[in-house]
């Protein structure tokens, strides 16, 4: 008789952090201990609280242990498995704080990482062993695909998901309901289903989450669509950087498949529909969802003009949508619980919960899933723990490359795709990056641009000519060259290639360098005018220098100075000769008496 269930997080981040090992390590354990037919070992997909992996969970406690290695789980099982106490320094304490065995650690609802969240697109992440069909169906898993097969016409299922309010969770946040209602309203002899699951934001792993921890929701969604506009065919486009991920959604495929849920005849409906994985190289432009639908067809990846849109004329020529993962994560969740249950989350007209990748300069990296109308402030000091190191929080980037720099100033910003919109920044697909005092604006739209220069597909000169032109001037100002009307040039070249970029990378590739002009134009100022980089990132306009009084004599900023830079008697103050210093940092990160300083 099983009595106790122990989760431990199989998805990218744990795995990387050696859960595997740990996994390995608990059942040798166990069976040392003859305990294998009572304890029952559950790998899930990601938790969501990834700063602190490899997580594990106890059940029926819910004990949650964090950051555990291989070497911990001997006492674990001797301890908690065996004997019932906490092992209290692994049990995970929103203060940090170890905590006392009388009390019992939170679930993971109560902690402070969550208890703000909806979790909805994640709902089984964490919970499942996403390699188990029969554990999805537990969850009331392929109940929506019958309750859609047997109760309702095409018609109504499109009706339902058009009232509950879901928009495109993957950047464009255009009304699902309506999408899928012009594909249904084409004419042709065959449709077809795509979910984009080419996921190139820098940060961004949230479909990468439900593809590796709750896959079967998304056959289920993709079954649910292709009834609604009548197609008997899917792809998934899914990056081969996510090995994971593809595994377990192929594993998800076969099972599918084997227990009657894809294929033919589905449930004795006389219902068809099968499913096709296809395999993409990492080409940001393809997460366009008409540069995505030329590669599924073998052809280089890149966009194509619209008219038509891909529910007229789409793979193959054929009616198609293309919706994202986190898209069809919702679908069977709407079709069970109702229009009116999503429709009362979220905004007036952003209805739902979004997931977001929290990631930079903040204490509680990970995936947060949030209703919508959310206030930044919420994200970034609740869930998120706020700024570590006793910095500053100075701005946050939604959207990756195609969003903007959301400054401190407006942090009590509702998130929802309006609210973004009208302030500069925009949803994406839902990266979230904080930066605090130490991040440089100018570098940070400089990185970003950098990125869309490497990944824009060449097709048009907007995009492929414009924005090597604005990374330039970037360039020009970081390296003290900068003059006044390159600030002007910016802003007119900027909007020039967002009015005349063929697809959506092009022409929101210029928003971090918009957003920041907006907002942070005083260093822009700085490294024009002072020809000093205010947050002292950008080396070209920095130098180093020995503050003699505290300088102690002891050598060690001399000895690690790759340039010998650094020269000086013991116990005398040192001197840096910055014709020949490299700009590296070693010393100041080596010197235990703050004598060096940045200017």
């Amino acid at each position: 008789m099983i009595r106790s269930h122990v989760l431990v997080c199989g998805g990218t981040g744990c795995t990387s952090s050696g859960s595997q090992a740990i996994l390995a390590k608990l059942a040798e354990e166990l069976k040392a201990k003859g305990l294998e037919d009572e304890i029952k070992l559950v790998q899930t997909g990601c938790f969501g609280l990834c700063a602190l992996g490899p997580i594990m969970i106890v059940y029926p406690e819910g004990t949650f242990y964090s950051q555990v290695t291989p070497e911990d789980v001997p006492e674990i099982v001797e301890e908690h498995l065996l004997k019932g106490r906490l092992v209290d320094r692994l049990v995970y304490s929103d203060t940090g704080d170890t905590k006392k065995e009388e009390d019992i650690a939170p679930s993971l609802n109560d902690t402070t990482f969550y208890k703000k969240q909806k979790r909805v697109a994640l709902r089984n992440c964490g919970v499942i062993n996403p390699e188990n069909i029969e554990e999805y169906i537990a969850r009331d898993g392929y109940f929506a695909l019958a309750k859609v097969l047997e109760e309702m016409t095409p018609d109504d299922v499109i009706k339902v998901i058009n009232d509950s309010g879901l928009r495109g969770r993957g950047g464009g946040g255009f009304p699902t309901g309506r999408k899928w209602s012009f594909a249904k309203a084409s004419v042709s002899d065959k449709k077809y289903v795509v979910c984009n699951a080419d996921e190139g934001d820098p940060g961004a792993f949230m479909d990468r989450s439900v593809l590796e921890g709750d896959p079967h929701a998304l056959i289920e969604a993709m079954a649910i669509a292709a009834y609604a506009i009548g197609a008997d065919e899917g792809w998934v486009y899914v990056r081969a950087e996510y090995p994971i991920a593809v595994k377990r959604l192929q594993m998800a495929i076969d099972q599918a498949r084997e227990y009657g849920l894809l294929g033919t005849n589905i449930f004795g409906t006389g219902f068809n529909f099968d499913l096709h994985i296809r395999l993409g190289a990492g080409a940001f432009v393809c997460g366009e969802e008409t540069a995505l639908l030329t590669s599924i067809e073998g052809n280089r990846g890149e966009p194509r003009t619209r008219p038509p849109f891909p529910a007229v004329k789409g793979l193959w020529g054929k009616p198609t949508i293309v919706n994202n993962v986190e898209t069809y994560a919702n679908i069977a969740q709407i079709i069970l619980n109702g229009a009116e249950w999503f429709n009362s989350m979220g905004t007036e007209t952003s209805k739902g919960t979004k997931v977001f990748a929290l990631g930079g300069k903040i204490t509680n990296t990970g995936l947060v899933e949030i209703p919508m109308g959310t206030t930044l402030r919420e994200v970034v000091e609740e869930i998120g723990g706020g700024v570590p190191n006793g910095k500053k929080f100075k701005a946050a980037q939604t959207g990756g490359p195609s969003g903007g720099c959301i400054p401190a100033s407006l942090i009590d910003t509702p998130i929802d795709y309006d609210n973004l919109i009208k302030i500069g920044s925009m949803m994406g697909s839902g990266g979230l990056i904080v930066m605090d005092e130490d991040s440089c604006m100018v570098d940070i739209a400089k990185f970003f641009l950098e990125f869309t220069v490497d990944e824009s597909c060449g097709k048009c000169a907007p995009c492929r000519i414009g924005t090597v032109r604005l990374l330039e001037i970037l360039n020009k100002i970081t390296d003290g060259n900068g003059e006044m009307e390159d600030l002007d040039k910016l802003e007119e070249l900027a909007n020039y290639i967002k009015s005349a970029s063929l697809c959506g990378l092009g022409q929101t590739a210029p928003n971090p360098v918009i957003s920041t002009l907006r907002y942070f134009r005083d260093e822009y100022i700085a490294h024009i005018v002072d020809k000093k980089c205010p947050a002292g990132v950008c080396k070209k306009l920095l130098s180093y220098e020995i503050i003699a009084d505290k300088c102690k004599g002891c050598t060690l900023c001399s000895r690690v100075c790759p340039a010998g830079a650094i020269t000086g008697k013991v116990k005398e103050a040192h001197v840096i000769d910055k014709t020949k210093c490299v700009k590296c940092g070693a010393c100041i990160e080596k010197c235990k008496f703050g004598a060096i300083i940045k200017k």
